[in-house]
């Protein structure tokens, strides 16, 4: 058996060029030494889901020529799955509840930061119950004073100090909805994924949840971030860049042969951006070493639509 990666795009919209991006990267990957790319939808967070967004989705990485393993999971569908898992972490004493909002959180001037996410100075951790709580509570796993290190297939080795650079996570929020942070650990180890190729964004992420998957007794897939797709101008890719999705670019008339070729030469996957079928690129780098790129890619003015 090859390795198995995964895809999971949230459905809020259709597939853009960076959601391509990981995909391409994740299924030649797998394929390109006998395994397969599993399909996982993380649509958490109802408000945000849009309808039609998921089929459209599929129909899009289906239009590049991916394709996946068994039928997409659903995180939306795995609520029971995800409470188990919850209520193992509380038997082992590893969560506490939660009642800090996200402002209270920031207003601490003493709160370090890890990149753009401020670090929870712990308020609740060791607050007295009988008080009671100022609102309904979430749910914070409890982290050590520990270093975390792994090997990225990409970034090299990375150490995170999970109290200092982390600090205690939620793994249920106060409405009852259950963290990326939980969920996504739960996932992959569940569909057995053995490694995760997705932008260098969860980075950050990756040392908690590697923490978390062992704390729940099991063994933490590899993982590989590659760099983030930004627009033309090197500005960040967002919807009112002039970088299309690719649902605009087969409305254009553009083969998707010439989309993937293109993805393909910013990714490192090939030496050159000829049009090229993802089966073709899986074939061209089986039994080598791919060499990777370690910058973010511009999407090229070749696949603006004017």
């Amino acid at each position: 058996m090859g390795p198995t990666t995964r895809f999971a795009p949230s459905p809020t919209g259709d597939l853009h060029l960076g959601g391509a991006w990981t995909a391409l990267a994740s299924w030649v990957w797998a394929r390109r030494a006998g395994g397969a790319m599993a399909l996982r939808v993380e649509d958490l967070d109802p408000p945000r889901v849009v309808r039609g967004a998921e089929a459209r989705v599929l129909e899009d990485l289906a239009w590049l020529g991916l394709d996946w393993g068994g039928k997409p999971v659903r995180q939306s569908e795995r609520g029971a799955f995800y409470e188990q898992a919850v209520a193992a972490l509380g038997r082992a004493g590893l969560i506490y509840p939660c009642d800090c909002s996200r402002a209270e959180i920031a207003r601490v001037a003493s709160a370090p930061h890890a990149g753009e996410e401020v670090v929870y100075p712990g308020t609740c951790r060791d607050r007295d119950r009988s008080r009671g709580m100022r609102r309904t509570a979430s749910l914070r796993v409890r982290v050590p004073d520990e270093v975390v290190a792994f090997d990225d297939g990409i970034q090299g080795t990375i150490e995170q100090n999970l109290a200092r650079e982390v600090g205690d996570f939620v793994v249920r929020r106060g409405d009852g909805a259950f963290a990326y942070q939980l969920a996504v650990v739960l996932d992959d180890v569940e569909m057995r994924v053995t490694d995760v190729i997705r932008g260098a964004d969860l980075l950050s992420s990756t040392a908690r949840q590697i923490w978390l998957a062992r704390a729940l007794g099991a063994d933490p897939p590899r993982y590989a971030h590659v760099p983030l797709v930004v627009a033309p101008d090197g500005s960040r890719l967002e919807k009112r860049s002039l970088a299309p999705t690719v649902r605009a670019l087969r409305e254009a008339g553009v083969a998707p042969e010439r989309v993937v070729g293109e993805l393909a030469l910013g990714l490192g996957l090939a030496d050159t951006n000829a049009p090229v079928t993802p089966r073709e690129l899986a074939a061209a780098c089986a039994g080598r070493e791919i060499a990777w790129r370690g910058e973010p890619w511009r999407v090229p003015l070749s696949l603006v639509l004017r």
